[in-house]
């Protein structure tokens, strides 16, 4: 069994950069979305930031927060 790898330090001094943290993505009720998985939905719910309730015509999902695959229309 082997342990995961733990995450890369970065120091001020060296000559490569820290890969830039993406912004959190916000969405609002009513914001049309296209999912990498479920295609193209409707926010109808947000839950204090941490997951968003997408109603995608014949299903209703929570999708969790970051939203990766998931981008506003």
């Amino acid at each position: 069994m082997t342990k995961p790898a733990a995450p890369k330090r970065y120091l001020s001094t060296s000559p490569f950069k820290a890969p830039a943290a993406s912004p959190l993505k916000h969405f609002d009720v009513g914001d049309r979305v296209t999912h990498d998985m479920h295609g193209l939905g409707r926010v109808i719910g947000i839950e204090d930031g941490v997951a968003a309730l997408v109603d995608f015509g014949s299903t209703q999902l929570r999708i969790l927060s970051p939203y990766t695959k998931m981008t506003k229309l």
